[in-house]
């Protein structure tokens, strides 16, 4: 009787034909024959999946209502921070305009997010509990907070009662629109959605630098001559560092980034990239001294906003329906780390 043992290499004292191997990858027989030139009798198994079927479900969320709440969260949350920074500096009427700016478009996020939950009562059922590990959990309290205190901000400059609490109400909004800004980003890279996980490094400052545009814009088409150099900073700084994060994130995501490129969602994103181009000359030559160059600036800027949030919400629901962005990844960084743990000689 044959005697067989199993070691690293594969199976020894095994008698051909009968107990061949078969399939066995990666041993030394098929290597050694690999290497003189002869040809496999099965080629290498490719990828694919169950009759091309996503691997993963696609998720829920549905435009116009989701990418909408990411636009309009981002732009309430910087808003109420400009306008903290303008009351601060004496501008009042960039104030006014940042604050008002701000309520409206945390109104029509939050009547989007609802939207898509289908009842109101879903979101009250979320501040049931506060779950830290949770992104959905933590932003719909700072949403509930950012919402109240915006509220009372922008309700005490229309009717100019209660300075001390509309003052208060305007530090506490400026406090929480960054976490407003920011926490989406987390919301969408916690998921197995490929092409939003796999840029969850770079994914919040994106986000946070298109709210800046967003915001900055806000301030460059409400705002007088004299009193809209800090949105026009805003807006720069916001809009140069959006394209260097979205950048850097694409180039390190690697395959993944291919969706950010392609169908709909690269529509958006060229658009928003020529919107923005567009935006910073205008700023920068004639944001200053004309009114109509300001304008035009921080409309392009909201626009190239809100087609950025629309392009990452595309790339990932794309991402989600073509099974490689799910395996091909995961197989090279298998291959990456069985090569790293291999040893050299």
């Amino acid at each position: 009787m044959n005697r067989t043992d199993v070691t690293r290499q594969g199976l020894q004292h095994a008698r051909p034909g009968r107990e061949a191997l078969t399939g066995a990858a990666g041993t030394g027989a098929t290597t050694s024959r690999r290497r003189a030139g002869e040809q496999p009798m099965v080629p290498d198994a490719a990828f694919g999946s169950y009759y091309g079927k996503p691997i993963i479900n696609r998720p829920v969320w549905q435009s116009p209502d989701i990418p909408g709440y990411l636009f309009a969260g981002g732009l309430a949350g910087a808003a109420s921070l400009l306008g903290a920074g303008a009351a601060v500096t004496g501008r009042p009427v960039l104030a006014r305009v940042a604050k008002l700016g701000a309520l409206a478009a945390a109104g029509l996020g939050g009547v989007g997010l609802v939207h898509d939950l289908g009842r109101p009562s879903r979101f009250l059922n979320m501040l049931r509990v506060l779950k830290p590990t949770s992104p959905m959990s933590v932003g719909s309290w700072i949403l509930s907070f950012y919402g109240a205190a915006a509220t009372a901000a922008a309700g005490a400059e229309l009717t100019g009662r209660f300075p001390r609490l509309g003052t208060a109400a305007t530090f506490a909004s400026a406090a929480a629109g960054p976490l407003l800004a920011s926490y989406t980003a987390a919301l969408v890279a916690d998921t197995a959605v490929p092409a939003w996980h796999d840029g969850y490094r770079e994914m919040p400052f994106v986000f946070v630098s298109s709210a800046a545009t967003a915001a900055g814009g806000l301030g460059l088409l409400g705002a007088p001559l004299h009193e809209n150099s800090p949105a026009r900073r805003l807006a720069v700084v916001g809009a140069v560092g959006e394209l260097v994060a979205a950048k850097l994130m694409e180039r390190r995501m690697g395959l993944s980034a291919e969706p950010y490129h392609q169908g709909f969602a690269g529509t958006c994103r060229r658009a928003g990239e020529a919107l923005t181009a567009v935006g910073l000359v205008a700023a920068v030559v004639g944001g200053r001294r004309h009114r109509l160059a300001a304008a035009v600036s921080g409309a392009a800027l909201m626009a190239a906003s809100a087609f950025t949030r629309w392009g990452i919400f595309h790339a990932g629901l794309q991402s989600a329906d073509d099974p490689k962005y799910t395996v091909v990844p995961q197989r090279r960084r298998l291959q990456a780390a069985a090569s790293a743990a291999t040893p050299a000689g």
